[in-house]
Parts: C-alpha cells; structure tokens; sequence
C-alpha cells in the first residue's frame, strides 16, 4: 500500500498545524519530521520542542527523521515529545543494532537510513529488526534537491531482499520524490514516499499532495 509521508521541512512554520491538516486533506497519512543538528548534515532545523507541538497538532503518525551525530542521546527526548517512528542513519550509528533497540524500547517503530554512497548491503543483519528502511535519494541536508536516479537500482535490491528473507519491513524514499519521479520510485518497490517540495512548495499543499498521490497509486497499479 503506497502512502503519502508529507515532510514539514518544507512547510510554513508559521501556519505548520494548519499546512499539516491541508496535507492530511490532500490524502497524507504519516507526517515526516527531518531532524538535522548542523554536524551529520549541513544545516540545522529543528528538535523535540517542535515535535511536541506538532503532536498537539495532528493525530497522525509522526516520522522523525535524526540526521544528527549522536543519535542515542535524543531518542528518549524524542519518545517524550510524541514521536511514533524514528530512523537513524547507518553512518551515523558506531553500534547500530542498540540504537535500534533503543527506540524500539522506548515504545516507537525503528527504521535505519542509507545516504546515497551507502550500500544496501551493509544492513542485511539488521533488517528483521526494522519497520522501515529509509534511502536517501539525494543527500540529505536540504530540500528541493534533484532525485539521483541510482538510487532506484537501490530500492529494487532492498525490495528483492525482503522478498528472499521473507521480512515485512516498509521502503520509503525522501528526496525529490515529486510528480515526474514518483512513478518510477513505486514501480522499483518504495511504498512510503517522503515529499516536501512537491507537497508545501507551491503553497497548496492538499491540492498538490492529492495529485502526487493519484500518481503513486496510479503507477502502483499497473
């Protein structure tokens, strides 16, 4: 089933409860929440506090993406403020298989993430661990970048190894999923499609987030 995870980087904070219920309107059913700390990535955005308020806001599930060293630290700070999933970079975790139980301790569904230069590989040990695998289809730091089309190569091989392993964890993707990409993302296996840009940045978020949708579920379809 191919859902719409909306990402709030590239919304209106000062309207960001009433963009997320146009969002939610325009068919998005989990709220994508990408955490950067100025060190793993270039640039800063924002942390529990913001996460608490948006969970006031809406009672869809809430994404919560940690771009950030040090991950461990955060995870409880970020089950107090309302988080429902949190994923954490493989590069970015010197013990992987305890950050993921972490979070899955502190009540929350634990996902892994893959920078674009990263191998899928490298995380098959862990993967019955995880409720989703997250590929970076641009590396991360900034919204509105362009799709890197290897990355659909990716998706097809993590697709292909759920099916060998007989595993249930979902695919997302997040990075310039927009309307002339997010045919061929659902074609190669992805089923969570995070979009910013494509949802928030014309300023019609329920409108745009219904047509990137009908695609997805239209290229799903065929």
């Amino acid at each position: 089933m191919v859902e719409l995870l909306p990402s709030i980087l590239s919304a209106d904070f000062a309207r960001l409860a009433e963009e997320v219920a146009a969002a939610e309107r325009g068919g998005g059913t989990v709220i994508h929440v990408d955490v950067m700390d100025g060190h793993f990535v270039p640039n800063i955005t924002l942390g529990p506090p913001v996460v608490k308020s948006l969970r006031k806001a809406t009672t869809l599930p809430l994404d919560c993406h940690l771009m950030i060293e040090n991950p461990d630290e955060f995870i409880p700070a970020f089950a107090d403020a309302g988080a429902n999933w949190v994923s954490v970079h493989y590069e970015a975790c010197r013990h992987l298989h305890r950050s993921l139980e972490l979070i899955a301790h502190h009540g929350m569904k634990p996902g892994v993430v893959l920078n674009p230069a990263t191998r899928v590989d490298l995380i098959e040990d862990i993967l019955p661990m995880v409720h989703h695998v997250l590929i970076m289809s641009v590396n991360p730091g900034f919204g509105g970048q362009s799709f890197i089309p290897f990355s659909l190569d990716k998706i097809r091989q993590l697709a292909e190894m759920r099916r060998e392993k007989g595993l249930a964890f979902r695919i997302e993707v997040d990075g310039g999923v927009a309307h002339d990409t997010v045919a061929e993302v659902v074609q190669a296996g992805a089923e969570l499609l995070v979009a910013g840009n494509a949802v928030f940045g014309a300023g019609h978020p329920e409108r745009d987030a219904q047509a990137l949708l009908a695609l997805a579920r239209k290229a799903a379809s065929e």
